[in-house]
């Protein structure tokens, strides 16, 4: 294994995540090495496809592999049955066979759909995420979570569905508008609260290099992080696939942000921003339960706020609404949420016994109107 790869290894099967500079130029050779010769079906989103879709279809046709491409609409609202079933009839009325493989190129939303489509057409074809947003990279391609939202919650329909590969090219990122960037940096800092204090130091100490992503991208450090915030994905995802255990982990800041989101009708707010209030939250739900030193709540919250991210939501929702929003959340067992909370910058502890006075106050600052 060459420094640029990472390993996820499951009780059912094994795949590389590669992360590099250039890495979208080794595909055809890293598909045959996957004995994958069946027809390609890329599904990506009217944003990226232009960037890279028709390069990367002239590779795989020079070679000898069959390729068809569609692009759905760029946004959080693609991930709906509608787009489903749209995929659906292109791929079966193009006669998709079982050896084909779906290849995802885009983000989150792209990943998650497409993986999706993978999971279900023919009871399961195999699928390659090339991720092009540093949020799929480190997170959204890494794992085989995929799925569609329902208008009462985010990703409650979808299936386990491990890629056969994960190939993000860095460069990718250089397209990528600022915004979109700056709420993938929300995962990385996830990644170093949850499980390695170094990440989140370096994460620190490159913030001004890395907000903006020309020159960010090309910064000598840039790979190299986030193949290391990739890492963390890699490690949990290994140790517990189908979210048992240590994969909950994952989850930190996701019970207030998957809320937000819904709440907010998918759009308004980008997952990583969302992401990025609900890990204040939990910080200060842990700090509120005696669990996190408030110096760690503000060092997490200067780090946020210097990737350009919000720890509050600068409008007025309901609390009502999000507390109900709240109890949807697929970590909810027997009627309580499972809070995923830190107890140290690398460390986190798994709560279902937190009063809801402590979390509707949180909530209620985090929504209230801002000045």
């Amino acid at each position: 294994m060459n420094n640029n790869q990472l390993l996820v290894t499951t009780a059912m099967t094994q795949y590389p995540v590669i992360v590099a500079i250039g890495a979208l130029d080794t595909l055809p050779e890293r598909l045959a090495g996957l004995g994958l010769r069946g027809a390609l079906w890329l599904i990506s989103d009217s944003a990226v496809y232009p960037h890279y879709g028709p390069a990367l279809e002239q590779q795989l046709r020079a070679a000898d592999y069959t390729t068809h491409s569609l692009t759905i609409p760029s946004g959080e609202a693609s991930k709906s049955q509608e787009q489903l079933w749209r995929i659906f009839d292109w791929m079966i009325s193009g006669n998709v066979e079982r050896r084909d493989a779906v290849l995802a190129l885009g983000g989150g939303v792209v990943g998650d759909l497409a993986g999706f489509v993978a999971a279900s057409v023919l009871r399961g074809i195999a699928v390659v995420q090339l991720p092009t947003t540093l949020l799929a990279m480190i997170d959204a391609a890494i794992g085989g979570k995929t799925g569609i939202n329902h208008s009462l919650g985010k990703n409650l329909i979808g299936a386990f569905h491990q890629p056969r590969m994960t190939l993000a090219d860095t460069l990718t990122l250089r397209t990528l508008p600022p915004r979109e960037l700056r709420a993938g940096w929300a995962e990385a800092i996830k990644h170093g609260v949850i499980r390695d204090a170094a990440l989140f130091s370096d994460l620190e100490r490159y913030a001004d290099d890395f907000r903006d992503p020309e020159r960010g991208v090309l910064h000598p450090a840039f790979s190299d992080l986030v193949r290391r915030a990739a890492a963390v994905k890699v490690a949990v995802v290994s140790a517990d696939e189908r979210e048992q255990g240590e994969r909950i982990t994952l989850n930190y800041g996701h019970t207030l942000a998957h809320a937000l989101e819904a709440a907010t009708g998918y759009g308004r707010l980008l997952h990583g921003e969302a992401v990025a209030i609900g890990m204040h939250a939990a910080a200060q739900i842990a700090e509120r339960l005696g669990l996190f030193a408030l110096a760690d709540v503000e060092r997490q919250r200067r780090l946020i706020a210097a990737y350009g991210l919000p720890t509050d939501f600068l409008a007025t929702i309901d609390p009502d609404e999000i507390m109900t929003l709240m109890m949807r959340d697929k970590k909810v067992q027997r009627k309580r949420i499972r809070w995923v909370l830190p107890t140290a910058i690398g460390s986190v502890v798994v709560r279902d016994d937190v009063s809801e006075v402590i979390v509707r106050a949180v909530v209620e600052e985090a929504c209230a109107p801002k000045r």
